[in-house]
C-alpha cells in the first residue's frame, strides 16, 4: 500500500464520522435542530439505541475473537493511568477548584460514541464488538474517577460512593453489555424479526448522536479558549494516546487490537464531563472548552494516527 493509498484509507475512516459532526453544526445553524431536539435525541441514543447497538454486536460477535482480555485489560489500566498522570499534572498546573475539572477532560473520551465509531468504520462487526465491550468498562472507570475527583474539588458536590455506585449500576451501556455476553457465551438465538428490528433501531445511534455532538458545538468557545482548556485538549488527543499506544506495541499488540486501542484513547473529550462538572457548580467553561477543542482538533490528530500506524504497517 503507498502513502496515497494510506492517505485515501485515513479519510475513509475518519471523514464518515467527522461528516455527521460537521451536519450537526449545519442544522444547529439552519435552524433544522434545536437545543430542545439535541436533549431528547441524545437521551434516545443513551437509553435505547445505543445500548441496543452494543447488545447486538456483542451477540453477533464470537468471543473467542472479540473478548480480548490483554487489550481490554491493558486499555482500562492505561486509562486510569492516564487519570492519575492528569491529575498530578493538574496539582502544578491548576488552581484547586479547577483540578478536578482538568483532569476529567484530560483523560476522559469520548468513547461510546467517537470511539466506537470509528473501530466500527475501520474493523466493521469486528470493531463494534470489541469496541462495545471496552465501552462497558471504560464507563465505569470513566464515571467513578470523575465523579471523585469533581467532588473533592467542588465544596458543593454531592456525590457520595453510595450515589455514584447507584449511578453506575442503572447507566443503560453497562447493563446492555452485562446482558449481552451470557446470550453471546451460550449462543442464544433471537428471532430473526427481533433481531432485524434491533438492527433498525439500533443503527440509529452513531449517527444521531454524532449530529448531537455538532449541533453542541460553538466556535464562540473555541475563541474564548484558556491556556488550561489547551493544556488539557493537548493531553487528551496527543500526549495520553502516544503514550498508551507506544505501551501497547511494547506489550505486543499489533493489527486491529492496536488500531482499536489507538482510536479509543485518541477520541475528543466526552460531552458527559460537562454535564458532570456543571452538576457540582465547577468550571463548566473551562470543561465546554476542552470539549469544543477535542472535537475539532480529533479529525486530525485520529486521521494523523490513522495515517502513520497504516503507513508503518501496524495496523
Amino acid at each position: 500500500m503507498n502513502l496515497l493509498d494510506v492517505f485515501l484509507h485515513t479519510l475513509n475512516v475518519t471523514l464518515p464520522v467527522f461528516a455527521m459532526v460537521f451536519l450537526g453544526i449545519v442544522f444547529k445553524r439552519i435552524g433544522w435542530i434545536d437545543a430542545h431536539f439535541i436533549t431528547t435525541a441524545s437521551m434516545l441514543v443513551f437509553r435505547a439505541t445505543m445500548p441496543t447497538l452494543i447488545f447486538l454486536s456483542i451477540l453477533r460477535a464470537d468471543l473467542d475473537v472479540a473478548l480480548q482480555p490483554a487489550l481490554i485489560g491493558y486499555f482500562l489500566g492505561f486509562s486510569v493511568l492516564s487519570f492519575f498522570l492528569a491529575w498530578g499534572w493538574a496539582q502544578w498546573r491548576c488552581p484547586f477548584e479547577d483540578r478536578g475539572v482538568f483532569a476529567q477532560g484530560a483523560f476522559r473520551g469520548n468513547c461510546g460514541i467517537v470511539g466506537l465509531a470509528l473501530a466500527a468504520s475501520q474493523y466493521g462487526d469486528y470493531g463494534l464488538s470489541l469496541g462495545g465491550i471496552m465501552v462497558g468498562g471504560i464507563i465505569l472507570i470513566y464515571n467513578v474517577l470523575s465523579a471523585a475527583v469533581l467532588a473533592y474539588h467542588s465544596a458543593s458536590a454531592k456525590s457520595g460512593m453510595l450515589a455514584i455506585i447507584r449511578h453506575v449500576t442503572k447507566n443503560p451501556l453497562i447493563l446492555s453489555v452485562l446482558l449481552a455476553i451470557p446470550f453471546a457465551y451460550f449462543a442464544i438465538d433471537l428471532p430473526e424479526w427481533v433481531m432485524a428490528s434491533g438492527n433498525y433501531f439500533g443503527a440509529m445511534s452513531l449517527p444521531l448522536a454524532l449530529v448531537c455532538i455538532g449541533g453542541t458545538l460553538s466556535f464562540t468557545s473555541v475563541k474564548r479558549s484558556s491556556k488550561l482548556a489547551l493544556d488539557a485538549s493537548l493531553w487528551k488527543i496527543v500526549w495520553l494516546p502516544a503514550l498508551g499506544v507506544l505501551g501497547g506495541f511494547a506489550l505486543g499488540f499489533r493489527g486491529a487490537e492496536l488500531g482499536i486501542l489507538f482510536l479509543f484513547l485518541g477520541s475528543p473529550g466526552a460531552a458527559a464531563s460537562f454535564v458532570m462538572t456543571k452538576a457540582v457548580n465547577g468550571n463548566a467553561q473551562l470543561s465546554a472548552n476542552i470539549i469544543v477543542i477535542t472535537t475539532f482538533a480529533s479529525l486530525f490528530t485520529i486521521s494523523a494516527g490513522v495515517f502513520l500506524l497504516t503507513a508503518l504497517g501496524l495496523i
